[in-house]
């Protein structure tokens, strides 16, 4: 890419209600950056939208890059050659990265160990030690950099310098704060990653986030020490849904810290109690067919090469109107699948994917894996 492609694509991903998922769908579309960002005035006052959508200035993208490269990062975006592979098979895998430290960390073969932010003595010993293995057995540990198990975990592998941190906020706010020198450790021997802006400071709405990438680029999950609705369960149902492999130390019924986690092995994951656990079950790579073949993976191919039409056929208007008077009211605040709405009504799925793109862009429904979308509350018809 350009530089003025660079900071096109780093506009339209930091772009107010352009997801991950609408960032690919508008590539597909209009074949650039610079095209989409052209298209979504338009696109948001058809989805209903008086004013068009925020888009940051090209010398507001462009400091973002320059106070990154002043930290010693780099910028990654989806279809870049080194961005990690197995984070780009994920369907809303982040537009673009912000990476501190070794790429090639990133392409190697990843596990993930995450747990209880107020870990046991026991658990932080297993964590750490475990964690210590996987790198030595050449396997990259990933964790969040979060209190406890995280934190164990990158202690560990650093032995091995051979660990990655997925943070919530920017690069610049190292959370919780008595973590800055961790994660400049661990910067020097793996690597820290962010889909977050420089100063954007963490937020609970941020982890799910963060979560997800935890997952993403890992062939397995680990998880010690997970109570109930932690945020480390829902990093193990973001793997499962991802394909990838779940295992869990086992831990006192009597202790709540574990009943999360006790809980997954009662679901089916791995039982793990030593490195030879995870060695014996983890895969080469996860079984997701199909996604290889989107245009966006095809390593170095041009923008031009996604094979999408720009927008339905002129003759296909009246297709068009018809489905922008009934996508909002098929919608709800559960995930609704485009199939069901094409069954449902006479329309096409080309003319419901063009609305439902206008509608996201007017911040009226959000994109969901699994061609999947939800009505946002209080913008029904």
């Amino acid at each position: 890419m350009t530089p003025s492609d660079t900071l096109d694509r780093l506009r339209l991903a930091r772009a107010e209600g352009v997801g991950p998922i609408t960032y690919r769908r508008l590539l597909r579309r209009y074949g650039s950056a610079a095209a989409a960002i052209a298209a979504l005035p338009g696109l948001a006052r058809a989805g209903g939208r008086r004013d068009a959508p925020s888009v940051p200035a090209g010398a507001e993208v462009a400091r973002e890059a320059e106070g990154l490269a002043r930290l010693g990062g780099r910028l990654l975006f989806l279809d870049d050659a080194d961005y990690p592979p197995l984070l780009a098979l994920l369907e809303d895998a982040p537009a673009v990265l912000a990476v501190l430290g070794s790429v090639a960390a990133l392409n190697a073969r990843c596990v993930a160990l995450v747990g209880s932010r107020n870990a046991s003595a026991n658990g932080q010993r297993m964590a750490e030690t475990l964690a210590a293995e996987l790198a030595g057995a050449g396997l990259v540990v990933v964790s969040g950099l979060a209190r406890g198990i995280d934190a164990a975990a990158h202690q560990g592998a650093l032995s091995a310098g051979r660990t990655v941190a997925a943070i919530a906020g920017g690069l610049d706010m190292p959370y919780p704060p008595e973590h800055a020198d961790l994660q400049r450790r661990v910067a020097e021997g793996g690597a820290v990653v962010s889909e977050a802006p420089l100063g954007t400071a963490p937020q609970a709405r941020h982890f799910p986030r963060r979560n997800r990438v935890i997952a993403g680029l890992s062939l397995g999950v680990v998880v010690i020490e997970a109570a109930p609705r932690s945020g480390s369960l829902i990093t193990a149902r973001l793997a499962q849904e991802a394909g990838r492999e779940i295992f869990a130390v086992p831990g006192s019924p009597l202790d709540p810290r574990c009943r999360g986690s006790n809980d997954l092995i009662r679901q089916g994951a791995t039982l793990t109690e030593t490195l030879a656990d995870v060695l014996d079950n983890l895969p080469d790579h996860p079984l997701r067919e199909g996604l290889a073949r989107d245009p966006l993976f095809a390593r170095g191919a041009p923008p031009s090469g996604l094979a999408e039409p720009a927008a339905p056929p002129p003759e296909a208007e009246a297709d068009l109107d018809a489905a922008r008077r009934q996508v909002v009211e098929l919608l709800g605040p559960s995930p609704t699948s485009v199939d069901d709405l094409v069954r449902r009504c006479q329309f096409s799925a080309a003319a419901a994917m063009a609305v439902l793109l206008e509608l996201e862009l007017a911040g009226r429904v959000e994109a969901l894996p699994g061609n999947r979308f939800a009505l946002i509350s209080g913008t029904g018809p």
